[in-house]
């Protein structure tokens, strides 16, 4: 068992059923975060800039690493309003001020005349944010994943793989499922208990991941997560949980019951040749997320022009090689 680090009529009802509408699927959201990243591979970094505005006006929640994004490419691009506007959302999105002040990108905006009034509410403007977060069922999955590391410490801490298999299919096990079922109570009376509800986005997913990895016998048998698929997918049209958190709870899954040959999504196990390619493709796009050959020139870009385009990292640092056979 491995340690993871791991929602003739008047002008105004109509922008409100607009928005309405595009707010019924996140796939819409992240078809146009792929479109605003394209831009930027491209270099045409205004029009990306445009596009990140526009979406950002439809939604009442939005992901922060979007927010992020959108901001420093606008300081980039010296569009200083934009900018500035940016920042201020991604305050009210959960952006901190210590994160702020260490994001080096963001020093031309930091010199503008605005950013000391915008500063000065940072408090009122972090205190939006506060106040949409669920504080009890955060401290709840909070304490859940605490469990799931103490767990999993414990599993990884055997020696050999048979005794660590033993504790996890004899002692892990029985915890996560247990985990599951409370998370399964969350999530039908909650939603997805991710950024949108709780404002982390790591917490669940690797309880999840972890449920997921416990050995090849077990998980090849768990019906608890085939159980709970389809409701995460339903959480990924409302916003409640990003892409990236549901691949990678998938790839756990996929990975650990190949011994990380296989791959859905990219994020765990090698991708052998062009045609597995296509199929991890397939699946990235049925889910919002972005193509590999998109996630790696974006990658390009960061190195060329300094840029945090907060592509996900961790098991998959790096451009992501095909394997030629």
């Amino acid at each position: 068992m491995k340690k993871f680090h791991l929602t003739l009529i008047p002008i105004g009802f109509l922008l409100a059923f607009s928005k309405s509408k595009a707010q019924e699927n996140y796939l819409n959201y992240h078809s146009k975060v792929i479109e605003c990243e394209q831009l930027i591979v491209e270099e045409k970094y205004t029009s990306a800039i445009n596009i990140f505005d526009s979406l950002f006006k439809q939604y009442d929640f939005l992901f922060l690493r979007d927010i992020k994004v959108a901001a420093e490419l606008s300081a980039f691009e010296k569009d200083y309003k934009s900018g500035l506007k940016f920042t201020k959302l991604g305050i009210k999105a959960g952006w901190t001020l210590e994160s702020i002040k260490k994001n080096d990108n963001l020093r031309s905006l930091r010199e503008q005349p605005e950013w000391a009034r915008i500063m000065s509410t940072y408090d009122s403007l972090h205190n939006i944010y506060l106040s949409r977060l669920n504080v009890q069922i955060k401290e709840q999955v909070h304490d859940m994943f605490k469990k799931d590391q103490k767990k999993a410490l414990a599993a990884l801490l055997r020696i050999g793989q048979k005794a660590k298999r033993r504790y996890s299919e004899r002692k892990f096990a029985p915890h996560s499922e247990h985990q599951l079922e409370k998370l399964e109570q969350i999530l039908n009376e909650y939603g997805y208990p991710g950024e949108r509800l709780i404002g982390n986005n790591l917490w669940s997913s690797v309880i999840l991941s972890h449920h997921n990895s416990i050995s090849v016998d077990y998980n090849s048998k768990d019906t608890l997560y085939a159980q709970l698929r389809p409701k995460l997918l339903n959480s990924l049209k409302k916003g409640e949980i990003s892409p990236y958190e549901l691949a990678q709870i998938e790839d756990w899954r996929i990975a650990a019951l190949n011994n990380h040959e296989l791959t859905s999504y990219g994020f765990l196990g090698s991708i052998p040749d062009n045609s597995e390619l296509n199929k991890v493709n397939r699946n990235r796009s049925e889910i919002g997320l972005r193509s590999i050959e998109l996630r790696n020139n974006l990658i390009d870009i960061e190195k060329s022009t300094g840029l945090n385009l907060y592509v996900p990292k961790g098991w998959q640092n790096g451009e992501i090689k095909i394997e030629e056979k």
